[in-house]
């Protein structure tokens, strides 16, 4: 089921205490950024909309503490998991209430931006080392030509 734009907007409102945020179609609902990153989806899955909150490994304890549901789809069959997690109810309730979940929500969508920067930074080359008689491969060698008659007789 698609999300409405009322129910993304107040969750871009209850979000504002990291920054100004964005909302933006995808996947029947709305992903939701602030200063280009992504740090909640807006997603009917069957059960009514839902805030779903960036998360990781670590916060993974957290939201399941808070008895938040991991974002969980089926492909091809088989049930996969994504580091994003439904909103604690009682955050829903106000900017300030969702406050905390907004910094630790941009907080892992940092970490996720950072290490993706080193899993696709270039690798360091060294530098081409000056060719030198020690470092030369040596030359094949030329195949001896026959003389010519002419230098040969002259």
């Amino acid at each position: 089921m698609a999300s409405t734009t009322g129910f993304a907007d107040y969750c871009c409102e209850l979000l504002a205490s990291v920054g100004p945020c964005e909302r933006k179609r995808m996947f029947g609902g709305f992903g939701i950024s602030t200063g280009g990153l992504s740090i909640a989806w807006v997603l009917d899955l069957g059960d009514g909309e839902t805030l779903w909150l960036k998360g990781d490994e670590e916060t993974r304890g957290l939201y399941e503490a808070a008895g938040c549901k991991r974002f969980t789809y089926t492909a091809k069959g088989v049930a996969r998991h994504v580091n994003y997690f439904s909103a604690p109810d009682d955050a829903m309730e106000s900017p300030q209430l969702m406050a905390p979940w907004a910094r630790q929500a941009l907080a892992c969508a940092l970490k996720a931006q950072a290490a993706k920067a080193v899993r696709s930074r270039p690798r360091a080359t060294s530098p081409a080392r000056p060719k030198t008689p020690a470092t030369r491969r040596p030359a094949a060698p030329r195949p001896i030509k026959a003389a010519s008659r002419k230098s040969a007789k002259g």
